[in-house]
């Protein structure tokens, strides 16, 4: 059983960064695909970004694409999300998704674990 517990969320301007952590414990993520989605009020969880276990593949959705960055440190066991550019659509509630299965998954389907979630508010 893989547990994650994601942090570094917040309220931000628009044009500003934030860093969302998703530290996992219970078993080390070396071997787990990840990813993160996000929740806006009144609308269904999407996509954001997912890189695979060793962190040599990710795949960001369009509408994130050259503002928000995934990352893992396997040693820390610890998935990231770098959101820069920020925009107020950026607004939601970011999960992170853990997969024992190996590859890239885009929905939600594919995840095993999920973590509580962090909730993101950007100001215009």
């Amino acid at each position: 059983q893989v547990r994650l517990v994601e942090s570094g969320g917040g309220l931000v301007q628009a044009g500003g960064s934030l860093r969302l952590s998703c530290a996992a414990s219970g078993r080390t993520i070396s071997t787990y695909a990840m990813g993160w989605f996000r929740q806006a009020p009144g609308k269904e969880r999407e996509f954001v970004a997912a890189i695979n276990e060793s962190g040599g593949s990710t795949y960001s959705a369009d509408s994130v694409k050259g503002r928000f960055a995934i990352s893992r440190n396997n040693a820390k066991n610890t998935l990231y999300l770098q959101m820069n550019s920020l925009k107020p659509e950026d607004t939601a509630v970011y999960y992170c998704a853990a997969t024992s299965s190996s590859g890239i998954f885009l929905t939600e389907r594919g995840y095993d674990y999920w973590g509580q979630g962090t909730q993101v508010t950007v100001s215009s």
